[in-house]
C-alpha cells in the first residue's frame, strides 16, 4: 500500500482557544495513517484535553514518475527516446538538421543547388526520363532543359534525328569588310589578308593612327598645329618687307629695319628726311598705332582701325585672328577670320562637329563607312529565331508571334512555362484512390479484375475480390458458389503473398 504523508491541523470551535491550523503534538495512527512523530508501538493516542478541539489531516501525495518524452520536446520531424529518465532527441530518417530544427532536405527547388530540383522533399537531378532519344539535358535554375545534340534536330522532348549535311557554298569574304584597322586608317587586301596602314598625314600604327597634333601644345614652341600638322605659322602671315618671329606657337610680324607700315599687309621704306621743314598737321606724324589710320577733322586728328582690324587704334590694331587659339573652340582661323571649318569637309550621309577648332566627321546614326568620303546603311541582319533554342522549358511548345516567342504547356500537362509538368510522375502525387498512369492520375480498376469480380483502390493499388456469392480467382473469373459458405475473399493485389 502506498504510504501518504499527512500534516495534522487543529480546528478551533470556540474563541479564546488554539487557532485554526495549529499542529497537534505527538499524534499517532489515526484512521490507518501514522503521524511522522508517533512511536512505533500500538499505543492509543492520549486523550484530548479539550473535547471541543479535533484533529484534521492535510494530504501531500508523492509525485509519480513522468515520461520526459510526453509531450515531446524535440520539435517537428523528430523522434524522442527516453534514456536514463532523460529525453534524447534525433531527426527522423531522411530529415536533416538537429532537433528542434529538423526539416526535410527541401520543400521548394530554390533550397537545392542550381542543378537539382526538389522532388518528394529530396534534391534530385530532374533530367532522367525528361528528354527524348538522342537529346541532351542540362539543368538551368532547377529546370531541365532539353536540346538536340550537335548534328541532330527535331523535338528534343520526343526524338532527335541526324541532320543530313549538305555542302554549303562559301562565298569569298572580304577581310577588309568590316575593317579591322581602326579609325584614321586604310585597309588593303593582300593575299586574302587585311593589311592596315595609316591615312596620309596621320602617324602611329593601326589601329592607333592619329593626327600629328590637335592643339598647339603638342607641337614645338616655334610651330603651330595647322590642319592637324605641326607647321611654321609664318608663311603667308606677314606682308612684304616684314619679317616673322614665332613666339609660343604664334607668329608676330614687324617691319624690317628702314621700313615702316602695316607688317601684316606690307611695309614701305622710310623716306629720307629733307632739311626743308614741312608743314606739320595733326596726322603728320601719325599718332596712331599699327594697322590704324589717322583722320583729320577741324584741325584735329583721330585714329581708327583699318577695316577688319580690331583693337586700340592709338596702340595697335590686329586682325580678328592669327591662329586658331584666337577663336572660339567651335571656330577656326581662316584668312585671319574666325569661321566654321566644317563646310565641304565631310562626305555623303556624314555630319561634322568642331572640337578644339578642328572639324571631325562621323556617319549619321545607323550608317557606316568612311565619313570623310561616304557613309551607307549596313546590310540587314538576319532575323533571329526566337524559339531556337526554346526558352519555354520542359513539357512546353514555343510559337513565334510577331517575332516574339510565345510559350504554352503541352496537352495534358499543367502549370505554366517554364514550369510545365505532367499531372503526376509517381502515384504518390495522386489521391489515394488514383494511380499515376501515363503521367495522368487515373482509376487503376478498369480492365484489372476478372469476370464477376469487384475492384476497389487502396493506397493507389487496385484490389480485386469476388462478389458476394461467388468464388474463384478474382483476377481471372469468379464462379457462383455451389453451397452456402463464407464468401471467398480474393487476393489483395499482385504484390500480396
Amino acid at each position: 500500500m502506498e504510504v501518504q504523508k499527512f500534516t495534522p491541523f487543529v480546528s478551533q470551535m470556540h474563541s479564546g482557544q488554539a487557532s485554526h491550523g495549529a499542529p497537534l503534538p505527538s499524534v499517532g495512527i489515526s484512521n490507518g495513517f501514522r503521524h511522522p512523530n508517533a512511536n512505533t508501538s500500538n499505543q492509543a493516542p492520549p486523550p484530548l484535553t479539550n473535547p471541543t478541539r479535533f484533529a484534521g489531516w492535510a494530504q501531500t501525495p508523492v509525485e509519480e514518475p513522468t515520461n520526459p518524452c510526453v509531450p515531446s520536446p524535440c520539435g517537428p520531424y523528430s523522434q524522442c527516446r527516453e534514456v536514463n529518465a532523460h529525453a534524447v532527441c534525433s531527426c527522423l530518417q531522411n530529415y536533416i538538421g538537429a532537433p528542434p530544427m529538423c526539416r526535410p532536405e527541401c520543400l521548394v527547388s530554390s533550397e537545392c543547388g542550381q542543378d537539382r530540383t526538389c522532388i518528394n522533399q529530396k534534391c534530385k537531378d530532374p533530367c532522367p526520363g525528361t528528354c527524348g532519344l538522342n537529346a541532351l539535358c542540362h539543368v538551368i535554375n532547377h529546370n531541365p532543359i532539353c536540346s538536340c545534340a550537335p548534328g541532330f534536330s527535331g523535338d528534343p522532348f520526343i526524338r532527335c534525328v541526324v541532320v543530313e549535311k549538305r555542302p554549303v557554298e562559301v562565298e569569298p569574304s572580304n577581310p577588309c569588310q568590316p575593317t579591322p584597322c581602326g579609325p584614321n586608317s586604310q585597309c588593303r587586301e593582300v593575299h586574302a589578308q587585311p593589311v592596315c596602314s595609316c591615312l596620309p598625314n596621320y602617324i602611329g600604327r593601326a589601329p592607333n593612327c592619329r593626327p600629328e597634333c590637335t592643339i598647339n601644345q603638342e607641337c614645338p614652341g616655334n610651330l603651330a598645329c595647322i590642319n592637324e600638322r605641326c607647321k611654321d605659322p609664318c608663311p603667308g602671315s606677314c606682308g612684304f618687307n616684314a619679317q616673322c618671329v614665332v613666339t609660343n606657337h604664334s607668329p608676330h610680324c614687324h617691319c624690317q629695319a628702314g621700313f615702316t607700315g602695316d607688317p601684316f599687309n606690307g611695309c614701305t621704306s622710310i623716306p629720307v628726311a629733307l632739311p626743308v621743314e614741312e608743314e606739320r598737321t595733326p596726322c603728320i606724324p601719325s599718332p596712331c598705332g599699327a594697322n590704324a589710320e589717322c583722320r583729320e577733322r577741324n584741325g584735329a586728328g583721330s585714329c581708327v582701325c583699318l577695316p577688319e582690324y580690331f583693337g586700340d587704334p592709338y596702340t595697335s590694331c590686329r586682325p580678328e585672328c592669327v591662329t586658331n587659339t584666337d577663336c572660339a573652340r567651335d571656330k577656326a582661323c581662316l584668312n585671319n577670320k574666325c569661321k566654321d571649318p566644317c563646310p565641304g569637309i565631310c562626305g555623303i550621309n556624314a555630319e561634322c562637329r568642331v572640337s578644339n577648332h578642328l572639324p571631325s566627321c562621323s556617319c549619321f546614326d545607323g550608317y557606316t563607312g568612311n565619313p570623310s568620303v561616304s557613309c551607307h546603311l549596313p546590310p540587314p541582319k538576319p532575323k533571329a529565331e526566337p524559339c531556337q533554342p526554346s526558352p519555354c522549358g520542359p513539357y512546353s511548345n514555343c510559337r513565334v508571334v510577331n517575332e516574339h516567342a510565345v510559350c504554352s504547356c503541352l496537352p495534358n500537362h499543367i502549370g505554366s512555362p517554364p514550369m510545365c509538368r505532367p499531372e503526376c510522375m509517381i502515384s504518390a502525387e495522386c489521391s489515394l484512390d488514383k494511380t499515376c498512369i501515363n503521367s495522368k492520375c487515373q482509376d487503376p480498376c478498369p480492365g484489372t479484375c476478372g469476370i464477376n469480380a469487384q475492384c476497389r483502390v487502396v493506397n493507389h493499388n487496385p484490389i480485386c475480390s469476388c462478389s458476394s456469392g461467388y468464388t474463384g480467382d478474382p483476377f481471372i473469373r469468379c464462379n457462383p458458389e455451389e453451397s452456402k459458405s463464407h464468401a471467398y475473399l480474393g487476393t489483395t493485389g499482385p504484390n500480396c503473398p
